[in-house]
């Protein structure tokens, strides 16, 4: 038994046996998630970047005149 978990490739493979005899199930529904958790992680990274932008142009001085009213 000690020989069995010499190696780091045995203890790989029989994780992943693991996996696919009982997650197999679980495994799409798993890659659904996480691809959906990206594409929010990328849609709210680009509007971070939209952000920046325009309130950097906002801190610029603008020129203009009071007007009494």
């Amino acid at each position: 038994m000690g020989r069995l978990f010499d190696n780091p490739a045995t203890i790989i493979i029989l994780v992943i046996v693991v996996l696919l005899l009982f997650g197999a199930p679980k495994l799409p529904g798993l890659a659904r998630s996480v691809g959906q958790s990206l594409r929010i992680f990328k849609a709210e990274v680009k509007q971070m970047k939209d952000d920046d932008s325009t309130s950097a142009a906002a801190d610029e001085p603008v020129e203009g005149r009071v007007v009494n009213t």
